[in-house]
């Protein structure tokens, strides 16, 4: 009995499932290509952006940490060159300096 009414309800289903798709509205060749010509040109004009922004970005970054690091660097070289003058100051002067 279970496969009868299996039986009716795929062949029903199949029947309103081919009704609906003489619903739908498809659309005509030529506003396909119009249509994906559309997307296409979005996506790339897209792509190109943000590849844009990304190569700005990343450049603006590498030579911005170059630059901090060269400041570090050199605000180290100073600090060092500072304490060793104030070290040889000690020295001279017979003051330790305690930290």
């Amino acid at each position: 009995m279970a496969k009868k009414e299996n039986s009716k309800n795929k062949k029903s289903f199949f029947k309103d499932f081919k009704a609906e798709l003489k619903k739908v509205t498809w659309l005509t060749p030529k506003q396909l290509v119009n249509n994906t010509v559309v997307v296409l040109t979005i996506v790339l004009l897209t792509a190109i952006i943000v590849f844009v922004l990304d190569l700005t970005f990343e450049t603006i970054n590498k030579h911005g940490i170059d630059r901090i690091k060269e400041e570090i660097v050199v605000e180290d070289i100073i600090d060092d060159i500072q304490d060793e003058s104030e070290e040889e100051n000690n020295e001279e002067t017979g003051n330790e300096i305690t930290e």
